[in-house]
């Protein structure tokens, strides 16, 4: 028996989705590029002129954090392991506060194109080029990654070469970034949610219609225990529990929106800090929808394959390929849902890469290149150049994506790596500098090399250990009780019959260390911590390097840590981000 993999041919319905979503996204980029391209400032370009709306802004933030690869994965991730990935909507009740409060305030009052400007204003030139040089680079990767994820998956299901594929989209973003800029890159976004919620919601109602109803897909779901999610056990090195998602989420996603640059420049392109703050909430609230339809399209896997799992049976050879064979089994019934899927996962991999794309072009010229330009350049010359950047960083993704295919599953292991290296830190090193007055660029800048250390020791290791499947995570129940194949195809190769019955996952009898054991949600809050603690012993003992710090570096929340000298006319939160407000209004008058 062949499996569907092998004998799915995409219809012309779904050609036509996704065709119809490459092409309505690079006619937006027209629309703005060449209708709408007035740029009398570089704010105009890289902020939309801080003229963009509130609902617009939280739904590119949120897309742009869903990759392909996130839209593909986080429904297997339930089926194999449950749905505790859903509580990182909890996350959301402490992320929302803490950027509103902690850490927008400064950026908003500062109005930087790039947030690492921030690190030099206060600490210094060395500090923000290391960081901003090494965000630069972990974004490239990124990029390559998320166009080869979805293109992956279309190449498997049409034949087409991955990278034609990839190049495909990869040109797309940077035409569409360049030439039109940030509001080219939201009104896509918006556009783009559209096509993923709409995919999402689309393949939840079929899965309810084929599998009996809500009540069965739950029930099978329960019975499997995939909804065992509130697991309150303190053990670190579990994959996965209530307070590891809760409090690893919380940091991952401060990481992502509080400093990340994609999701700071778009909370400063809107008029005022009440409007930024209101993106905050609906962003979060976008998210969670998301999140919610991913997880409801993951038991929808668990309902259909409880007493046949695809993975032991051989219809599929890694368990990451679930979404789309659960996408496929459907396709024959209903023309058009596949390509619906396909346009989905390919509109949240050009979010993220027209996003990522848009802000690397500020970042570079703003840390790397201004420097060395004349100061009276026109603003017809400078956008020039960040269209330049666009399209170089562009051609980067695309040689990037060259060579990955060649990394087998090395890439997600570097991925890994890179991904635990760069947000970890950086959230530390800007709390570090907002959050205490007394911290210097001494601490800063060996605080986050120290991090960097820290995370290289535990993360190499570890993924090492997963590589040899010394280090394991159990799984949930599966079973082959309803299968009746008797010999099975699958990529060339011919597998005999596994009986039936119950197959369970075990641990292996020796574990590594505590530390390598520790779960990658945690990866970010040890790099935080970690930054932040070396971060201020070392101040403390350069306590002579200090110098005097300006109360607009400081978040709101810590002005009563400033010396009596530089003492805030405001004395709470509440009253900062009145004035706050109120200065706002001022500048957007003048």
């Amino acid at each position: 028996m062949s499996t569907i993999f092998s004998s799915f041919k995409l219809s012309w319905y779904d050609y036509v989705a996704f065709i119809a979503m490459l092409l309505v996204s690079a006619l937006i980029g027209i629309y703005f590029g060449f209708f709408k391209s007035r740029y009398n400032t570089i704010r105009e370009y890289l902020l939309g002129g801080r003229r963009m709306k509130v609902v617009p802004i939280a739904l590119s933030i949120a897309v742009s954090q869903f990759t392909g690869i996130t839209v593909i994965g986080v429904p297997a991730d339930v089926y194999t392991y449950g749905a505790t990935y859903w509580l990182m909507c909890f996350s959301l009740v402490f992320v929302v506060p803490l950027t509103i409060y902690v850490y927008l305030p400064v950026f908003y009052n500062l109005e930087l194109t790039s947030t690492y400007e921030y690190l030099e204003k206060r600490f210094d030139n060395r500090t923000k080029l290391l960081v901003s040089g090494f965000y630069v680079i972990c974004s490239d990767f990124f990029l390559a990654l998320a166009a080869y994820g979805p293109a992956l998956v279309f190449s498997t299901a049409t034949g087409i070469d991955v990278q034609i594929v990839s190049f495909m989209v990869c040109g797309i973003c940077v035409f569409y970034t360049a030439i039109g800029g940030l509001r080219t890159v939201i009104w896509t976004d918006v556009f783009q949610f559209v096509v993923i919620f709409g995919s999402l919601a689309s393949i939840f109602v079929i899965s309810v219609r084929e599998l009996g109803g809500f009540q069965t897909i739950w029930m099978k779901a329960v019975d499997g225990g995939r909804l065992e999610i509130f697991d309150f056990d303190l053990d670190p090195t579990k994959r996965d529990s209530f307070w590891i998602i809760l409090i690893g989420y919380t940091i991952q996603l401060l990481c992502q929106i509080s400093i990340n640059p994609v999701g700071v420049q778009k909370f400063m392109a809107v008029p005022t800090y009440k409007d930024a703050a209101w993106s905050v909430i609906y962003y979060a609230v976008s998210l969670a929808l998301i999140i919610t339809f991913c997880i409801l399209i993951g038991l929808g896997i668990t309902a259909k394959y409880s007493d046949c799992d695809p993975f032991i049976t051989k219809q599929i050879a890694r368990r990451d390929q679930l979404t789309p064979y659960y996408v496929m089994d459907f396709a024959e019934k209903f023309p058009g849902v596949f390509g619906l899927f396909i346009a989905g996962i390919f509109s949240a991999a050009i979010s993220t890469i027209s996003a990522s794309l848009n802000t690397l072009s500020g970042v570079i010229y703003k840390d790397f290149v201004s420097k060395h330009l004349k100061r009276n350049l026109s603003v017809k010359s400078t956008t020039k150049i960040l269209k330049l950047i666009v399209t170089i960083d562009g051609v980067i993704c695309m040689c990037l994506v060259f060579f990955i295919k060649y990394l087998e599953g090395r890439v997600f292991v570097l991925a890994m790596l890179l991904s635990a290296m760069k947000q970890g830190p950086a959230l530390g090193l800007f709390s570090l500098g907002m959050l205490f007055p007394r911290a210097n660029s001494k601490g800063a800048f060996y605080g986050s090399i120290g991090a960097w250390i820290v995370i290289l020791s535990i993360v190499v290791p570890s993924q090492y250990y997963k590589s040899k499947n010394i280090l394991t995570y159990p799984t949930k129940h599966f079973s082959t009780d309803g299968c009746t194949i008797e010999t099975i195809s699958f990529a060339n190769t011919t597998f005999q019959t596994f009986s039936n019955g119950t197959i369970d996952s075990t641990l292996p009898t020796s574990e590594p260390f505590f530390l390598f054991r520790i779960s990658f949600y945690y990866y970010s809050l040890i790099g935080a911590f970690t930054t932040i603690f070396l971060g201020l012993v070392i101040s403390y003992m350069t306590k002579k390097d200090e110098t005097p710090v300006d109360r607009s570096l400081i978040s709101p929340v810590s002005h009563f840590l400033l010396p009596e000298s530089e003492e805030p006319q405001y004395r709470d939160v509440e009253s900062a981000l009145r004035i706050l407000e109120i200065d706002s209004k001022s500048k957007d008058e003048n």
